[in-house]
This record gives structure tokens, sequence and C-alpha cells, in this order.
């Protein structure tokens, strides 16, 4: 009977060493993500569950907001870190070298398969596009906001999210530049944009997702043209600072003073963000020339949603040695224009970089 006791308890023993072995492969084979809190919506908190538009950001720290997804243990290893705690329209150039460097030294580590930022929605498109320019590495990088506090009835945050760790840990991810997921969506961080500030579905862009997030699974459908991340050759490794850069709304019956207040301000580049296809009223070319030819960038966009400038319509920008935005609403050339005049100040040369990213 004593023996038949003994192995029985060896034999319970053997079972539970080879299941809580069993246990830690699994936990060990599941991808390790890391999630940077930078505050915005997803952050944050209303008064009350009807406080949908109305509330406070950037109120919930990250290990809270992993908490309250405790489905991601089941997609990944995730742990979290608190870089900033702020409302997005408070991002500043410093900011956005700080999150890029940190973004780069975790890309950079072997323990490390996939990171995902956890942004404001208001300047999220401005930063996803900042590190597809400048983070040189083919890991995923997935920026994530919500539309609604978590504190409000059909939040959109725990969904974001949990879609955002599932997308960093994937491997078919891997290489597709820096990503955003929301609303089930995958979009490009260089094509994306808030559309409208109201809905779970204002991000959006003209060429459409990438793909889509469904129960935890990831499903792709185009891949992005331009050229980002690893084959960039912007490294935020080599970027201490960037050039001030300022937009100025093209509008009927503009003030010209506002382009004179941008050269005073210090600014490299101005950001024309004209009507139609970037257009330029007449009695403000000269003006615009004029700044040109004391060595402020010229920058021709669109203050249209979709579309893009063509280069030599509307105005002659060969002539006048401006440069046109391609695609990018005025926001992104703002970023664009700013990295790559980290680079170069030939207009040739940025006119090539816009075509290129």
């Amino acid at each position: 009977m004593f023996e038949l006791r003994s192995f029985a308890a060896r034999s319970a023993a053997t079972l539970l060493l080879a299941l809580s072995a069993s246990i830690a492969a699994a936990q060990a084979a599941k991808p390790r993500v890391v999630v940077l809190a930078t505050g915005g919506t997803i952050a944050g908190a209303g008064a009350s569950v009807v406080n949908s538009a109305t509330y406070q950001a950037a109120k919930v720290p990250v290990d809270k907001l992993i908490a309250g997804v405790p489905e991601l243990a089941e997609v990944a290893q995730v742990r979290g870190e608190q870089v900033f705690q702020i409302a997005s329209e408070s991002f500043t150039n410093d900011k956005l070298l700080a999150l890029g460097k940190r973004v780069a030294a975790l890309a950079k580590d072997p323990a490390v398969d996939g990171i995902v930022i956890t942004h404001g929605t208001d300047t999220l498109e401005e930063t996803s596009y900042f590190l597809n320019l400048v983070v040189r590495s083919d890991k995923p990088v997935v920026v994530v906001g919500s539309m609604r506090p978590g504190t409000a009835m059909s939040a959109d945050g725990m969904l974001n999210l949990y879609n955002a760790v599932v997308v960093a840990g994937s491997a078919d991810a891997r290489g597709k530049g820096v990503l955003v997921a929301m609303n089930d969506e995958i979009h490009s961080g260089r094509d994306v944009a808030k559309r409208i500030n109201i809905k779970t579905s204002a991000f959006g862009s003209q060429w459409g997702p990438l793909g889509m997030v469904v129960e935890g699974r990831t499903y792709w459908f185009r891949l992005p043209a331009k050229r980002h991340t690893a084959t960039s050759e912007f490294d935020i490794e080599k970027i201490d600072s960037l050039p001030d850069v300022q937009i100025v709304y093209g509008a009927g019956n503009m003030a010209l003073e506002l382009y004179d207040a941008v050269q005073r301000s210090g600014a490299k580049a101005v950001i024309h963000a004209g009507t139609g296809n970037g257009s330029v009223a007449n009695y403000a070319v000269d003006k615009l020339r004029s700044l040109r030819s004391q060595g402020l960038q010229v920058i021709r966009s669109s203050r249209v949603g979709d579309g893009f400038v063509l280069r030599n319509s509307e105005q002659p920008d060969d002539k006048y040695d401006w440069v046109v935005a391609h695609d990018l609403n005025p926001q992104k050339a703002k970023i664009l224009a700013a990295v790559a005049l980290t680079r170069t100040a030939d207009p040739k040369e940025l006119q090539r970089i816009f075509w290129e990213y």
C-alpha cells in the first residue's frame, strides 16, 4: 500500500511538473510587447458614463490600462512604461524626440518583439508619421488611441488596445512601417488622419486601411508603397533637435502678415495649406517668393482632406523654387519638412524626399 501511495505521489508530482513546464513554454512562446503610454483619451475619465465627449484626458496610468484588459495576457507577454501623461495637443518636438528615442531603444532589444504606444487622438497622426520616418527597425510599432474615455458607455479603448497588442505581436506585421490600430482597422502611420472628432470611426485614409483585426486575428489587404522605418534615410539616434516649421492656413482674403510672423519666429519652412490644389492667392505670390528669397522654404500643401498637390500646377514651383507636399496633409507635411531639414536645405532634395516618403 505504501509503495502504491508513493508511486501515485510521484506520478502526481511528475504530472504537475510537466503541466507547469507546458504552461511556462506556452507563455514563453507568446510575443513580448511593451506598451508605452503617453496619455490621451484612452487614459481619460469622465464624470459619468454618458460623458463621451466631455472628460479629462491623461488620468489613468499605464499599469491600470493594461490591468483593465486581462485578455492581453492571452495574446502576449505585456509590460508597460509611462513615458508621458498628457493630452496629445500638448506634444512638442522635444516630446516627439524623446518618444522616438525610447521606441528605437526598445526596438533594438532582442527581448522585445513589438511596441504599442497609447496616444491622444488629436496629434496621433503626426506622431505615427514621425516614428514611421525615423525609427530604423522592422519590428511592429503600433500607435493606438480611443475616441471615448474608458468611463463612457461603449468606450472603444479596451478593444483598440487589445487589437494594437495583437498587431504588435504579429510576425506578419513586421516590415510594414509604423501602424495605427483604431476601430478594428490597421492603418499606415503615414496615411492615416483624424477626420471627425465625435465618432469612434474617426480615423481613416484616402488610400484605405492596410488591414483589419477581427477577434484577435490580423487580416492584410495592401502594403505601404512609400519609404519608411528600416529603409528610411533618417535615424532618430542621429537627431537631437528638429527645425521649426509652421503652417499658414489658406482661405479667402488672407492677411499676409501671417507669413511675416512665421519668418520672425525663426521657422525654417512654412507649409502653405492652400485651397484646392495647394492654390496661392494672386496677392500672396510675391510675399511667398520674397520669403523664399530670404531662405524660408515654401511648401505647398492643401487644406482639402483628400487628393494631392500637383507640382507646377496652379503655380510654377520650379521657377519659384517651391516644394509640393504631394498627398500629405499640412500637419504631416510639417512633420516631414522638419525631419528632412535635419539633412538638407536644398529644395530639389526636399522635393525628392516628399515624393519618396
